[in-house]
């Protein structure tokens, strides 16, 4: 029997301020809140005796202490699981963005003098090939954007799809196999 590619288990930070009011928060360093702080060290019993083969780690301090508190350990801060870099449009509201740019979309519309879709996508690309060099399952602790271009990159479609999806403050989501077919077994969870 053929053992299967490893997967790739994914985890989003625990909430901020910026993330609880709807700022979008790309490279800018916020810390958890300590509900943020309290969501993470849940993950621990979800996480327990687990074996990973490798735990990849955004250079942010959220995800850093995200996955301490989720007892993690070994952690490769991995520049490509940053977030999206918002540009002008780090630490605004959806809502207050669209005052001066009705209808705006991020996925379709993209930020001024921040990083194209694309530029996400191929920095994703570089991870999920990582994950599929690991010699066991992979987890990655990152953020919403990032990660929801990570799981519709994972399945082979176009990253402007990840906008049919949508990841909560430390919520744990597995991309792994059905045969040869690259699925999402587990989301949002």
């Amino acid at each position: 029997m053929t053992e299967s590619p490893p997967r790739a288990v994914l985890i989003r930070h625990g909430e901020t301020e910026w993330s609880r009011d709807r700022k979008h928060t790309g490279r800018t360093d916020i810390p958890l809140t300590a509900v943020g702080e309290a969501q993470a060290a849940a993950l621990a019993p979800r996480l327990a005796g687990r074996f990973f083969a490798e735990v990849l780690v955004s250079p942010l301090s959220r995800a850093i202490e995200t996955a301490d508190l989720a007892g993690l350990t070994g952690a490769q801060v991995t520049p490509d699981l940053a977030e999206w870099d918002y540009g002008d449009y780090e630490g605004r509201t959806t809502a207050d963005i669209r005052e001066d740019r009705p209808g705006w979309d991020l996925f379709t519309d993209g930020v001024p003098h921040g990083e194209s879709l694309d530029e996400v996508a191929d920095r994703v690309d570089r991870v999920i090939a990582k994950v599929l060099a690991a010699t066991g399952d992979v987890v990655c602790v990152a953020h919403a954007h990032l990660l929801r271009v990570l799981a519709v990159r994972w399945l082979g479609a176009a990253p402007e799809s990840s906008r049919y999806l949508v990841l909560g403050p430390a919520s744990i989501s597995v991309l792994g196999w059905e045969r040869e077919q690259a699925v999402i077994e587990h989301w949002n969870t």
